[in-house]
């Protein structure tokens, strides 16, 4: 099985391709789309459709799992990165409706085993689990590979994840 995890974003879109069975996953590829803050935003939203387009061919994902998006403050960056995330969506739903989601905590608590777990313990236990030298950089790849991952050891359940 191979799993494509999404973080969304607008300026930067992570995202970790992970394949394997069971419990015995292993890292494919990382890494970043990212747009220029001065272009126009549909220019932007085409780019992270290609690009999402681009790794769904490259990769052919079984599965796809993106990060849930979760704004305190910024209402303006919160509207870019869901259009963002809109395109990245149909970008991937044009090949499979297998499309899932999980919140933050979900990720922290399904890699870890504590919801509370900072960014660095998450990335250190993705880094062991997955057997890799180096910890992902961005931090967009670092997380986009731990939602993948949290998709990974949610298989018996993932149908309470799925994106309706």
């Amino acid at each position: 099985m191979v799993i494509l995890g999404i973080d969304p974003g607008l300026a930067t879109l992570g995202y970790g391709v992970i394949s394997g069975e069971r419990s015995d996953f292993r890292l494919v590829q990382y890494g970043t789309i990212t747009t220029p803050a001065g272009q126009p935003m549909p220019l932007r939203l085409r780019a992270v459709y290609q690009g999402v387009r681009q790794l769904m061919e490259i990769y052919r994902p079984d599965e796809v799992a993106f990060e849930e998006l979760f704004f305190s403050k910024n209402i303006t960056t919160g509207m870019a990165v869901s259009a963002a995330r809109g395109v990245a969506l149909l970008a991937v739903v044009e090949r499979t409706e297998e499309l899932y989601e999980y919140t933050p905590m979900q990720i922290k608590q399904a890699v870890t085993g504590y919801g509370g777990a900072d960014k660095q313990q998450v990335q250190q236990m993705v880094k062991l689990l997955l057997h890799m030298k180096e910890i992902a950089r961005p931090d967009d790849a670092a997380d986009a590979v731990a939602v993948a991952l949290t998709h990974a050891h949610s298989q018996q359940a993932k149908s309470l994840f799925k994106i309706k």
